[in-house]
């Protein structure tokens, strides 16, 4: 069988770059069970709930949702279970002084494969305020319809 090559995207948390400030990203790699890896090649995860942790030096992902795997039989994991986060000390030595820092939180953005290996993508975020929201939005918004005119005026068309 070949070696699988490039990265293939499982889950993307795309309501944590609408609630958080995203400061850095990290990439780690995942501890799971053969029916957890199953079940993520066929498509099925969700981080809508997740976040992560560091505790007595270790890192771990809680409320990610893997569903069974459904030819899994007796051996089959636990949905919700809590998973270690595979990192060098060092880069958990540096997550730990930022979150204690202050306001600073450690939330998933995306699970995916990457040569056959999974791993999951970390962000050091700072919670937004529902003001800040709004304004990222208006300010999306306001760029979309910026290159929407800018692109009607390069075809020549001024409606």
């Amino acid at each position: 069988m070949a070696k699988e090559t490039g990265r293939k995207l499982v889950a993307q948390n795309r309501r944590a770059r609408h609630d958080y400030t995203i400061l850095d990203t990290i990439e780690a790699g995942i501890v799971l069970q053969g029916t957890e890896v199953k079940s993520l090649r066929a498509g099925r995860a969700s981080l809508v709930d997740a976040f992560a942790q560091i505790s007595d030096g270790e890192a771990w992902l809680h409320g990610v949702h893997i569903p069974e795997y459904t030819e899994g039989t007796w051996t089959n994991h636990a949905p919700r279970r809590r998973r270690k986060l595979l990192l060098h000390r060092d880069e958990i030595s540096k997550l730990v002084g930022k979150t204690r820092e202050g306001g600073l939180t450690l939330v998933p953005l995306a699970l995916y494969f990457k040569d056959g290996r999974a791993k999951v993508e970390i962000a050091l975020a700072r919670g937004r305020k529902t003001y800040d929201k709004r304004q990222a939005l208006a300010e999306r918004d306001a760029s979309r319809e910026v290159s929407r005119v800018l692109g009607r005026r390069a075809k020549g068309r001024d409606d």
